[in-house]
């Protein structure tokens, strides 16, 4: 099958096409390369545009009438800088968001999978949640990603088309065939950080919140590699149109789906499996939690193994080991 993937020359929608491709389907990337990397298209089929270039998009679906799905990926996703620039989030994400949906559905071409996120949760007893569980989106960030999901399931009532939301939570690693990985120059969030101080680029990790309710004070997440996130994405659109049936019961072509590991896991916590895998311990220092922060929360990830047939299979330190080689080799592959 040909799937189109937005923002498909970025960490996660590159790593989704080497998922396709290594299970005989075509990605066909569209990108507007403002922070995808053109490293990351290599021999793919790939247009270089906005998603809200209306005519380009026309040229994709003209060109590949084929098309079975859309993998949206395309988003700014940097928590602290959504605080701070909440216009561009709400434009970027939002805006053009909403004209995309909308074409996809003038189109035809109504099979739409979704990039949300688990920033949407509430902090509830215990910290699982369900895709049931309270919304309580807290950054610009996340209630861009809030809104999609509310602009989307309300296209999928009124028009044509057919939605899957898949809520991620923490992507951690690298693909394991060092073919992609994280692009960043300066990463903002946990694996990031860590790898950069453990390859002597930055001096010292700063741990931003030890006030949570939680366990050891720390944030818990829900680490999923990213290699374990984009078979997902494979599941859901090789078993989208069932996905949708069983969801059809409650009047709405629209599902939403966790993806994580099930476990929570503290950052304090995470650290520790950082240090054990590295071999050295990481200078850390402490820091007040930044704008926009988050107690945490993990997944309960039933309703993926329902629908999808997916669980997480790759551990938290194959996810850091694979990190830490990408680290190594991604000024090889990457060129700043």
């Amino acid at each position: 099958m040909k799937i189109l993937i937005t923002g498909g020359a970025g960490y996660i929608g590159s790593t989704i096409a080497s998922v396709l491709e290594d299970n005989g389907h075509t990605p066909i990337l569209l990108d507007s390369l403002v922070t995808g990397r053109r490293e990351f298209v290599r021999d793919r089929i790939f247009y270089e545009a906005d998603i809200a270039d209306r005519a380009m998009v026309r040229r994709v679906f003209s060109d590949h009438p084929d098309i079975f799905a859309t993998i949206h990926c395309a988003a700014l996703i940097v928590v602290p800088e959504s605080v701070t620039r909440p216009y561009e989030y709400y434009k970027e994400n939002v805006v053009k968001s909403m004209e995309f949906f909308r074409l996809l559905s003038e189109l035809g071409y109504n099979r739409v999978v979704f990039s949300s996120s688990a920033a949407l949760y509430d902090v509830v007893p215990g910290f699982m949640v369900t895709e049931e569980s309270p919304l309580r989106p807290n950054s610009p960030y996340s209630r861009t990603k809030y809104m999609m999901e509310m602009i989307l399931s309300d296209f999928c009532s009124a028009y044509n088309l057919k939605g899957i939301a898949l809520r991620y939570f923490n992507p951690i690693g690298a693909d394991p065939k060092m073919r992609t990985g994280l692009h960043i120059q300066f990463p903002t969030h946990l694996i990031g950080k860590l790898v950069e101080v453990a390859l002597g680029r930055e001096p010292v990790f700063y741990l931003t919140g030890v006030d949570w309710p939680t366990r050891d004070g720390s944030g818990i997440r829900d680490y999923l590699h990213v290699w374990d996130l984009a078979r997902a994405h494979l599941n859901a659109v090789e078993r989208f149109d069932s996905v949708i049936e069983a969801e059809a019961s409650v009047g709405t072509p629209y599902s939403v789906i966790n993806l994580g590991t099930g476990k929570g896991v503290t950052v304090k916590e995470f650290i520790a499996a950082f240090e054990k895998v590295y071999g050295q311990k990481i200078p850390v220092s402490i820091r007040p939690a930044r704008p926009g922060d988050v107690a945490g929360a993990f997944a309960n990830a039933d309703k993926a193994a329902r629908l999808l047939g997916w669980k997480a299979e790759l551990s938290i330190e194959q996810g850091i080991a694979d990190a830490l080689r990408w680290g190594q080799v991604r000024d090889r592959v990457i060129h700043y």
